[in-house]
């Protein structure tokens, strides 16, 4: 797919274009996801003009929401390491690889329980030239209750299954102050209540759905 079209497809999703190595990263990444998937079930999504909108769309207008100015926000260091984001349940890489295309100095830890999953999404990070990424093929739960595993500045998640168990593990894998980042249905926003402690903005509808937002909160 070219960058022209792709381009075009993410315009909705963003307030500026992409350069162009980002939107080449995306043409490639298309590309070894497609044949993957010929392999093993990366998405259901199968033609490239779904496959932008729905899946680099969606991460990329979360990835502008969190950070606005790219890989130029100040926000993405603390004093003492570069913001930490961690995105679990990866799959496909969505929405934790586009975050990094988007801002490169983030460190990004992608959980992705599934053996083969987690093969891919080492080959795309290697495919796209992407550095500090770290692939942990556990589940979440077991990756939480490790002491020494480092608290992430960001927790994402997208289109997880058991949707209510998996809230109070994301927000027992924040740091103080940590931002946990939700692409979710509108039908899921009212189980947000259980984690009475986050401080949640107002959803986001996300571009060219009706049925998906963007859940923003902040753990004091």
């Amino acid at each position: 797919m070219d960058t022209g079209q792709i381009a075009g497809l993410l315009e909705p999703f963003l307030e500026q274009p992409l350069t162009l190595p980002a939107l080449q990263q995306i043409s490639t990444y298309i590309n070894l996801l497609l044949r993957w998937n010929a392999r093993i079930n990366l998405t259901a999504i199968r033609r490239k003009e779904e496959i932008v909108p729905r899946h680099f769309g969606e991460s990329l207008f979360l990835a502008r929401h969190l950070f606005p100015a790219g890989g130029t926000d100040q926000r993405l260091r603390t004093t003492d390491h570069c913001i930490r984001v961690l995105d679990i349940g990866s799959g496909a890489g969505f929405p934790g690889l586009p975050l990094k295309i988007w801002a490169p100095q983030i460190q990004l830890m992608m959980i992705e329980s599934n053996h083969k999953k987690a093969a891919f999404l080492r080959e795309a990070a290697r495919a796209l030239t992407l550095t500090d990424i770290d692939v942990i093929t556990e589940r979440a739960e077991i990756v939480a209750a490790r002491p020494d595993f480092p608290r992430a500045e960001i927790v994402t998640l997208r289109a997880v299954e058991s949707f209510e168990a998996i809230l109070p593990v994301a927000k027992s894998l924040l740091a103080r102050n940590g931002t946990l980042a939700l692409l979710i249905g509108t039908s899921q926003v009212t189980r947000l209540e259980t984690l009475s402690d986050i401080q949640w903005q107002p959803p986001i509808t996300v571009p060219k759905s009706s049925q998906r937002v963007l859940s923003i909160g902040v753990l004091p």
